[in-house]
């Protein structure tokens, strides 16, 4: 099992999307800020799916608990299975189309936004979006898991604090 994983940055950001993998990421909580017209998402983000050892069948994850902010976002629609087996929303793949001039541009000082889904295997959460920071909060812990406890993440969050990210 590999035993070290460096964090290549703290933020990462709707530009850094095409190199972001999504595939059973998990999202805790919601909130919707009203004032500030963001989506915050409490998640934990899978950095690496770690290969089973030879004789062994099991993956593992380095997955840390990370704060999603989306900016500048509308027409959120939000649908979950209550009856799944899962009490949170695993995503399947969080996917980016349609891009467009917002409404606002000139106000807010972006020229593009997107349909976001996040497309999940209980549910699906949908909106219109500038884009997004993910703040990770914690170093990326080696589980065989791809879902942390609520203990090991320290409970619900939605801090835009980053962890420092050791220099070489």
């Amino acid at each position: 099992m590999s035993d070290l994983y460096t964090l290549q940055k703290s933020v990462w950001r709707d530009s850094d999307f095409d190199v972001m993998g999504w595939h059973d990421a998990s999202i805790h909580a919601v909130a919707l800020s009203q004032d500030a017209f963001e989506i915050l998402l409490d998640i934990d983000y899978i950095f690496r799916w770690v290969q089973p050892e030879f004789g062994r069948t099991d993956f593992s994850f380095w997955v840390a608990p990370c704060t999603m902010v989306f900016r500048n976002v509308y027409d959120i629609r939000l649908e979950a299975d209550s009856g799944s087996v899962r009490p949170i929303l695993t995503v399947g793949d969080l996917l980016r189309s349609d891009s467009r001039r917002p409404k606002n541009a000139d106000h807010i000082g972006c020229e593009t936004e997107w349909r976001w889904v996040f497309d999940c295997f209980n549910g699906e959460v949908s909106f219109w979006s500038v884009g997004f920071e993910l703040y990770v909060r914690m170093a990326p812990l080696l589980t065989s898991a791809q879902v942390l406890t609520l203990d090991e993440r320290g409970g619900y969050s939605f801090a835009q604090t980053a962890v420092e990210v050791p220099r070489p």
